[in-house]
């Protein structure tokens, strides 16, 4: 029977080539702390205890990750990772896999750790390395004869011959706990960085016949760490490539695949067409034969089938009906429910509006806190005025409503079904089925009107 797992994630280092107030395991890859995608990829693999050991900004990243499955550790003081590992290591049982992972290390594939921890044994531990064309900077894989991995040689200990090896250690490995527990009090400092290297066990388990199994991720970049703000760009960059590749194979054609951003969980149904610059945050669906414009932004949506979004509009916590459309310069707001075949023209502005089956609102409106019934037209220019600077009132417009241009609904107020509302009306009490409501002053023509001149 497999060892139960536990997961150790270092995430206490300051970043200093961040050049940030920010914790470096904060900074986001698509829209998410990287302390967070390392977190998440935990979960998934099934860790029965995951333990983070924090540092800088320790308390911040308390703070923006409150979770209450983790085990935080404190290092105080950074002398290296094999210390870092020490910190989380008397909350972690006996008889355990301990796998190690980094804070700032944000995209490995959970398969690919999965054939990690597959090779640890009470014999053996799993070890996970990358070959790099350009090895500068990591810590050499020392090999003897046979092929068989017997240490780690960190860049700055490295001889020549030895900085010419391209297989190259990330770090990131598996061990039965109680080996760990072993090993660790057993490290030294005395090496060129004077730190407490974990990667020192590698050697202790060779000397004590353990095997040291190696896995390798499919990608370079899944164990790619993040140092400075251009390596970030490069994850994200890499990130968006692999979610875009994922889109086009699920059903959807991308305009250009290198401008798209997701930041969240998108699905998507077949036939869908998304244009340039378009950003999808949270949790976002949509259905099939979906268009979405240039230049929008959307968060935590849904999309039914046939729904034409176009360009330059953000939708956030809406829901729409199949065959509507939006756009462009719409923005529908948190609350927003669009029946099917509603339309949402431009520059027009909702929230916590439940507009009905056919209804129309064109142009330069805002109708919030707002019930439309069915094939309801709002005109140019219309408000419901829905705040009276303490509370929110309601407005409700029954089926076959037509508002005139450049109207006010002052909440709270019902217009019941066929009414129309004249152009220019405020409307301030109830309105009656197949009434005409007009609410607003006589005109009055002067005659002989002079117009006011300027001083001299």
């Amino acid at each position: 029977m497999t060892a139960p797992l536990h997961v150790i994630i270092l995430a206490a280092g300051q970043g200093s080539r961040m050049k940030s107030r920010l914790p470096k395991v904060l900074h986001k890859v698509a829209g998410k702390p990287m302390l967070h995608h390392v977190i998440d990829t935990a979960r998934s693999l099934g860790a029965e205890g995951i333990h983070g050991v924090i540092g800088h900004g320790a308390e911040q990243v308390r703070a923006v990750t409150p979770a209450s499955d983790i085990h935080w550790a404190l290092q105080e003081q950074q002398l290296g990772t094999g210390h870092a590992v020490a910190q989380a290591l008397p909350a972690v049982p006996d008889g355990v896999i301990a796998l190690v992972l980094y804070g700032d290390v944000p995209l490995i594939n959970p398969e690919t750790l999965v054939a990690l921890v597959s090779r640890v044994s009470e014999r053996s531990l799993g070890l996970l390395t990358v070959d790099l064309d350009n090895p500068e900077g990591y810590g050499r894989i020392l090999r003897n004869d046979q092929g068989r991995v017997i240490a780690i040689v960190e860049q700055k200990d490295a001889s020549e011959s030895e900085k010419a090896i391209c297989e190259v250690n990330t770090g990131i490995l598996a061990v039965h706990s109680d080996h760990l527990k072993r090993w660790l009090p057993q490290l030294s400092n005395s090496n060129a960085q004077g730190e407490y290297y974990l990667t020192d066990i590698i050697a202790m388990a060779a000397d004590e016949g353990l095997a040291i199994e190696v896995a390798q991720p499919s990608h370079e970049q899944e164990v790619q760490g993040v140092n400075n703000r251009l390596q970030l760009a490069e994850l994200e960059r890499w990130f968006q490539r692999c979610e875009a590749e994922r889109l086009m194979s699920e059903g959807a054609t991308l305009a250009d695949p290198a401008r798209i951003d997701v930041r969240g969980e998108l699905t998507v149904g077949q036939d869908v067409l998304i244009d340039v610059n378009v950003v999808f945050e949270g949790r976002v669906t949509l259905g099939d034969n979906v268009s979405i414009g240039p230049n929008c932004m959307i968060r935590d949506a849904s999309l039914a089938d046939n729904v034409t979004v176009y360009a330059n509009s953000i939708i956030e916590g809406a829901e729409v009906a199949e065959d509507c459309q939006i756009g462009p310069f719409a923005r529908l707001r948190p609350g927003t429910r669009l029946a099917r075949t509603a339309k949402i023209g431009n520059f027009v502005e909702t929230k916590k509006a439940d507009v009905g089956e056919g209804s129309k609102i064109n142009h330069l409106s805002y109708v919030g806190d707002a019930t439309l019934g069915r094939r309801v037209n709002v005109g140019a220019g219309t408000i419901t005025c829905n705040y009276d600077g303490v509370n929110k009132f309601h407005t409700v417009l029954g089926d076959n409503v037509f508002v005139g241009s450049n109207t006010a609904l002052v909440a709270p107020v019902s217009v019941a079904d066929d009414a129309v509302i004249g152009a220019g009306s405020t409307i301030t009490s109830d309105v009656a089925e197949q009434d005409l409501a007009v609410a607003r002053a006589r005109q009055r023509n002067i005659k002989g009107w002079k117009r006011p001149e300027k001083k001299a």
